[in-house]
């Protein structure tokens, strides 16, 4: 499954609830000024309580935040990281 995820998480067969958490935070990331009350109220809705959402934001926030930090300091990815975010094999 990981390697599913990993390829195209849309089409892992994650359950409703997980899709409707990574589209928020794809939406958070992609679009954060768009989101909204009813963006936080559809998570809520798959199950979601506040303290997770906000943890889902926070985790998301921290990593746009420390790769702007890296892309704009023009910082190398580390050269055991793969392309996908994974450790080189070879």
């Amino acid at each position: 499954m990981v390697d599913r995820f990993a390829e195209d998480w849309r089409s892992a067969g994650l359950d409703d609830a997980t899709m409707a958490l990574l589209l928020f935070a794809e939406q958070l990331t992609d679009d954060c000024s768009s989101v909204g009350a009813e963006d936080v109220a559809v998570v809520r809705r798959r199950g979601f309580d506040d303290r997770a959402i906000s943890s889902c934001v926070q985790v998301v926030a921290y990593f746009n935040y420390i790769n702007r930090i890296a892309e704009g300091l023009g910082v190398a990815a580390e050269d055991w990281i793969d392309h996908d975010g994974r450790e080189r094999t070879s």
